[in-house]
């Protein structure tokens, strides 16, 4: 049987205010990436975050991101190796001291927004990471884009690696995702983010925005858990691909 990891960033609130419809998306993804509190995130929503996935049966795995709330992470900050080895290794043991006193085991890490893109294209920011993550535990699986530097530092430092690709983004035609400035950047339609994962699974290929076939592998398949129809676009693709025969489940189970 084909399967496929859906997961979904979660947590990202901050204080009193609050992002995403966290406890409704659990129930259609296999795994979550929680806010570890730089880009977003802090101490009671990470708890909270935690219980709710142990609640629910999907896989815990680190956000971090760049330190950076008013702009959620997403804006590029020159930053050094070492400041990216201690940014990193900060915030997974913040969140790992969280999923241990609940009881649960931490799976995956996975870097948001501007320290995601900057991993995946530079090789030393790619190590650093990967050492800090290796260092809290080799059994951790790293996430990030297919054929990264990101990806080629994780099996350099002997962790798991997983491939990801986005169920509500277009491509560009030389993989990369379209920026979120441009037109065309988000996927508006469930049943088109839906068709996209299918495809995905079954192909290995996806469509760009400018009409090219990309072969694309996919281990892992994030819906982002901000999006406006969040909730509405996991619920399509998971009976999408419940009715395709394509079982949902976290990596390594």
């Amino acid at each position: 049987m084909l399967r496929i990891d859906l997961n979904c960033d979660m947590g990202e609130g901050f204080g009193a205010y609050r992002l995403g419809r966290d406890a409704e998306l659990l129930d259609y993804v296999s795994s979550a990436n929680i806010a570890c509190g730089f880009h977003a995130g802090d101490p009671a929503t990470m708890r909270s975050t935690v219980q709710l996935c142990l609640r629910k049966g999907v896989a815990i795995g680190a956000h971090p991101g760049l330190p950076d709330l008013q702009g959620f992470g997403r804006r590029e900050i020159a930053i050094t190796p070492a400041e990216a080895y201690e940014l990193t290794l900060y915030q997974l043991g913040a969140l790992q001291a969280f999923v241990h006193a609940e009881g649960g085991r931490l799976q995956h890490v996975k870097p948001h927004g501007a320290l995601y893109h900057m991993a995946a294209k530079r090789h030393e920011i790619a190590a650093a990471i990967a050492a800090a993550t290796a260092s809290v535990s080799t059994e951790l699986t790293l996430y990030g884009p297919p054929g990264s530097e990101l990806l080629r530092a994780g099996t350099a430092a002997g962790l798991r690696t997983a491939s990801e690709a986005f169920a509500d983004r277009s491509y560009q035609r030389d993989g990369s995702l379209t920026p979120r400035d441009q037109a065309g950047a988000l996927l508006e339609s469930a049943a088109e983010a839906a068709a996209q994962v299918e495809r995905l699974v079954r192909e290995g290929k996806v469509l760009s925005l400018t009409g090219e076939d990309l072969s694309m592998r996919a281990d892992t398949i994030c819906i982002h858990g901000d999006g406006v129809h969040a909730v509405e676009f996991a619920r399509d693709i998971r009976a999408l691909l419940n009715k395709s025969g394509i079982e949902i489940k976290p990596l390594g189970t």
